[in-house]
């Protein structure tokens, strides 16, 4: 089971019963099945603690971990964001095949013979590719953190550029030359017009997916709180 689906399945037993210790009976009943004695309800069951989102206090009973509740009621998309991250590395397979390709996953073939190589049968190594992936996707590991770069005035620019303070009181290096620092070689700056001739640059990295303009919406709203006294 993937963890996005995880996470469903713990919030369906959490929305039942909280974090209360229950048989394992009456989890796989919450999920949907008739009986924990359903293979799939096994599965499903042992699916939502391979991630950590279910502990076992007791022998025969399951209750869903203090981390789910923190992640159903979290205010900040970041905070759900860093649970989901967690999650997708508590598998220590997980952990160790994505600290190996830190950049990237494989394809599919090399990754079901990276997973072969770690003690997998075929079937299984196949069917856990999937999930990695989805996984992967869902949390959006290997996505780059959109910047928001702080307002400017505009006569500080030739500062700027020679080196100096800025007017939110930090040291800007002066310019090696007239290429663009490393930090933005790999995204697009673009400039945003404010009141009062200021200006504002955001930096958006490429890709750029849907989720990432939430967290940009998100950060901004955190950011720029002052209402503008000037007309």
């Amino acid at each position: 089971m993937p963890l996005s689906e995880a996470i469903d399945g713990a919030l369906k037993i959490y929305s039942h019963d909280r974090r209360h210790a229950i048989p394992v009976e009456l989890a796989a009943q919450h999920l949907g099945y008739k009986s924990a004695n359903n293979g799939t309800a096994i599965k499903a069951l042992a699916s939502i603690r391979f991630f950590g989102l279910l502990g076992r206090p007791q022998e025969g009973q399951l209750a869903v971990e203090k981390e789910v509740e923190d992640y159903n009621f979290a205010p900040d998309p970041r905070q759900k964001a860093e649970l989901i991250r967690k999650w997708l590395l508590t598998p220590p397979v997980f952990a160790e095949v994505l600290s190996k390709f830190a950049d990237g996953l494989p394809s599919d073939a090399a990754l079901k013979f990276e997973l072969i190589h770690r003690g997998f049968l075929p079937e299984a190594a196949e069917a856990l590719v999937g999930v990695l992936k989805n996984s992967v996707e869902f949390a959006h590991y290997y996505d780059r953190p959109v910047q928001v770069v702080k307002a400017e005035l505009p006569q500080l620019a030739s500062e700027n550029a020679a080196g100096g303070v800025s007017n939110y009181g930090e040291q800007i290096p002066a310019a090696s030359g007239p290429t663009a620092p490393s930090s933005l070689q790999a995204a697009d700056r673009i400039p945003v017009r404010l009141p009062g001739g200021r200006r504002a640059f955001l930096e958006i990295p490429s890709p750029f997916f849907e989720a990432d303009k939430e967290r940009l919406k998100n950060q901004i709203d955190l950011l720029l709180t002052e209402d503008d006294e000037e007309p």
